[in-house]
């Protein structure tokens, strides 16, 4: 008789492909159409893994008007809830990408894309693992439902929705962080500060809020003062005709002092020649390189889960000016201290305050019986018993449902990969967490 361990190597091949596939869809938000709230490319990721379940034998949902989908396998009241999304951020510069970020290519025992890890692969990963349970013969006494989100990388409008309309699950997990487990993670708050006022350039930069910008391009007369200014201050960029484009590193929001900030060096340089903009001197008098904002905040930080973290994702500057940020704030801070503090830092710059989204944070004392149980399992997984749980700057669909936490898919020690340049997933990380998952499900089973 084949032996669980068995049963989980059966699934490397076809986990493999199926990431493939859908690693293959751009699902990047994009304007909307009759049926696709957040454009086509992501309702065909969302189809896709719906018809990769109902493939491997779960009874699927498809939301009417395309917000979510959700697969599910097993019986009984109780329900295991596992949520992660089929939506990605933009790729950036594809001169970036050593190869095309929507064209999967395996190298070094890597298979690279975007959504590889964020958070097509180990999604699927958990899928498969419950796959195996049933190719194993495991009697499901608990339903197991996998939730996939659809614009968790902007505005969570499917998740909301599923909230809304669907039954929740009982307990569960996402696997859209790292491992061991993600006890706490930062309030997430994505704002405007804007004016009617002209700017006396015209400049657009950043695809999304979370996300470092790599790039923030200049095009105009004061283009060899610029140049000059970007010389001194030490910052690399690319100088061709009148168009400057100021190099930075990309990063996830949650850890911006991983990335380096184009807009924000850009800002600086132009504020030494005297661009006269509320936008660029707010940027560089109140914010600069400081990914704590502490000019604004002062030492704003708890003992849970560190620093407030502050990304400056998106600028425009033309016949009005906006910036737009995201702002990871402690787990025991309140929201309303921060806005004030920064509503009142962006009106001396005659900067208005417009809140794009909030999603609260969520805590669990390591001493809470999910935390201990998925910690064990991880440990006894994997041998590794030095690497406590984990507080994060990122926001999970764990916070969506009551007792649920993130858990997986990235280990410790090995490099955050998601929202940068040449995306990837270890493939032998990813077949070492489909065997954690396989026995987490199992354990919740009991």
């Amino acid at each position: 008789m084949r032996t669980l361990d068995d049963v989980i190597r059966t699934q490397w091949s076809p986990l493999n492909e199926a990431l493939q596939t859908l690693v293959r869809i751009p699902s990047v938000i994009d304007e909307p159409s009759a049926g696709c709230p957040f454009g086509k490319p992501i309702d065909e990721a969302l189809h896709t893994i719906l018809s990769i379940a109902e493939g491997l034998g779960f009874q699927t949902a498809y939301e009417a008007n395309g917000y979510y989908g959700y697969a599910e396998i097993g019986s009984g009241e109780q329900m295991i809830g596992v949520l992660g999304h089929v939506d990605v951020v933009p790729p950036g510069s594809q001169a970036l990408w050593h190869s095309a970020p929507f064209v999967p290519e395996i190298r070094s025992e890597r298979l690279y894309g975007r959504g590889t890890q964020d958070n097509k692969g180990p999604l699927l990963t958990a899928l498969y693992a419950a796959k195996a349970l049933v190719d194993h013969g495991q009697p499901l006494n608990k339903r197991i439902r996998f939730i996939f989100g659809t614009d968790e990388e902007t505005l969570w409008r499917g998740i909301r929705r599923y909230r809304e309309h669907e039954e929740l699950p009982t307990l569960g997990f996402s696997p859209d962080a790292s491992f061991p487990l993600v006890y706490a993670e930062k309030g997430l708050l994505q704002c405007f500060l804007e004016t009617e006022d002209p700017a006396p350039i015209q400049l657009s930069a950043g695809e999304a809020l979370n996300a470092v910008p790599d790039l923030a391009i200049y095009s105009g007369d004061m283009h060899a003062e610029l140049a000059s200014q970007l010389d001194l201050m030490g910052f690399p960029y690319h100088s061709e005709d009148d168009q400057i484009t100021v190099l930075g590193r990309a990063a996830h929001a949650m850890e911006p002092e991983k990335g380096t900030n184009a807009i924000c060096r850009l800002a600086l340089a132009l504020d030494t020649i005297n661009i006269r903009s509320a936008v660029i001197q707010f940027l560089a008098k109140m914010i600069g390189e400081n990914p704590s904002a502490s000019k604004i905040f002062g030492s704003c930080q708890d003992e849970p889960s560190g620093k407030l973290k502050l990304n400056v994702g998106q600028i425009h500057l033309g016949d009005s000016q906006r910036l737009g940020l995201d702002i990871r704030i402690p787990v025991t801070i309140d929201r309303a201290r921060i806005v004030e503090q920064l509503v009142d830092a962006a009106g001396r710059f005659g900067l208005t305050y417009r809140q794009y989204d909030w999603e609260g944070p969520l805590y669990f004392p390591k001493e809470h019986k999910l935390v201990r149980k998925l910690l064990s399992i991880y440990r006894e997984q994997t041998g590794d018993y030095s690497s406590p749980p984990i507080s994060s700057g990122g926001a999970t669909y764990a916070r969506a449902v009551p007792n649920c936490v993130a858990y997986g898919a990235n280990f410790p020690g090995h490099p955050d990969v998601e929202h940068r340049p040449n995306e990837y997933i270890a493939l032998v990380d990813m077949y070492k967490a489909l065997g954690i998952y396989t026995h987490t499900l199992l354990a919740l089973l009991d």
